[in-house]
């Protein structure tokens, strides 16, 4: 049976040093699993689109088809792929992602035997050019995932993203969301961002990318959403963590202001995959954009009361809705 929606992503191997909670050691993750989980409190019919090396572990592979999830669409290389990430969260959400032994070393951890050798990837000069290994090429895709209701796109460098978006619209996709990398999210990236924006459903930044986007052009939120509408995107959604969400229909020309559901904070990694999962999930039922964001919301909240690709779905039964229920009363037209 084809997937009804898909998501294109990166697989990884994390190591998480949370505020709170307890830290993640070679665990999987990567911002397409974080989505999908999203997705799940809602619908499971997911198909998952990345590459991975064969040096990834085969028992989490197969751990994602407990969750129903379609994985076809992960193409399996025959060589090894680095896929570790590190990540250190200290006071005030400071993210640290350098100099792993000396986070480690902080909090009186011993060093991951795993980790050894370990550099964070570096960004390319020319972010027009660099292809991830590990992100999908469209001849990756399932042709049966051609025929799918809804598409989102995680954080990808931009000539994957821009590749994937183009087929996927070619193949009359009604419904196509991204959440930009902040690679490209850059003035100088501006007219090649416009390009990207064209045609998709939702177009997703977080409030410090739609800023650097602009920077030097504008300090209004609002002007900067509907400067991105009118290039050819029918919803822009700010993310803003702890402030909760902007929306800009630029069909309507309507503004809306949501407040981020308050929940004791564990870990914030992944919370605006999760938020996107949500919103593709609720787009999808309603068509409503209001509806989408509020359900991205409650997945980004179920998602930060805990750590680890997976938790936004350990929910319990009925959650989600009476969360979904109680934001709806607090969202304001701007």
């Amino acid at each position: 049976m084809d997937p009804t929606f898909v998501i294109a992503g990166h697989l990884q191997r994390d190591y998480l040093l949370p505020l709170k909670g307890r830290p993640l050691i070679d665990v999987p993750g990567g911002n397409l699993l974080y989505a999908a989980a999203g997705l799940a409190v809602w619908d499971n019919s997911i198909g998952l689109l990345a590459r991975a090396g064969e040096n990834y572990p085969n028992g989490w592979l197969r751990n994602i088809d407990k969750y129903g999830w379609d994985r076809r669409g992960i193409h399996l290389l025959v060589e090894n792929l680095d896929l570790r990430y590190f990540q250190a969260t200290l006071e005030n959400q400071v993210i640290m992602r350098n100099n792993p032994v000396a986070h480690f070393s902080r909090l009186g951890l011993p060093f991951p035997k795993s980790l050894i050798g370990y550099q964070p990837r570096e960004e390319p000069d020319d972010y027009r050019k660099s292809t991830h290994p590990a992100s999908t090429r469209p001849s990756d895709i399932p042709p049966d995932y051609l025929n799918c209701h809804a598409v989102h796109i995680c954080p990808l460098e931009y000539l994957s993203a821009s590749r994937l978006s183009s087929t996927f619209r070619q193949a009359n996709i009604t419904t196509l969301t991204m959440d930009p990398s902040a690679a490209y999210m850059t003035g100088k990236a501006l007219e090649d961002v416009r390009s990207l924006v064209h045609g998709l459903t939702a177009f997703m930044p977080s409030e410090e990318e739609i800023r650097a986007l602009f920077w030097g052009l504008s300090n209004d939120l609002w002007q900067m959403a509907e400067a991105l509408g009118a290039y050819g995107c029918e919803f822009i959604v700010i993310k803003r963590g702890a402030r909760g969400q902007m929306l800009y229909d630029s069909i309507s020309k309507k503004h809306w202001e949501f407040p981020a559901y308050a929940v004791r904070v564990v870990d914030l990694f992944g919370a605006g995959d999760s938020f996107c999962g949500g919103f593709l999930a609720g787009y999808q039922k309603t068509y409503d954009p209001v509806q989408a964001v509020l359900h991205g919301s409650v997945c980004a909240s179920l998602a930060i009361e805990g750590s680890g690709a997976y938790h936004a779905m350990e929910a319990l039964p009925g959650l989600p809705k009476a969360r979904l229920d109680a934001l709806f009363d607090n969202v304001k037209q701007a």
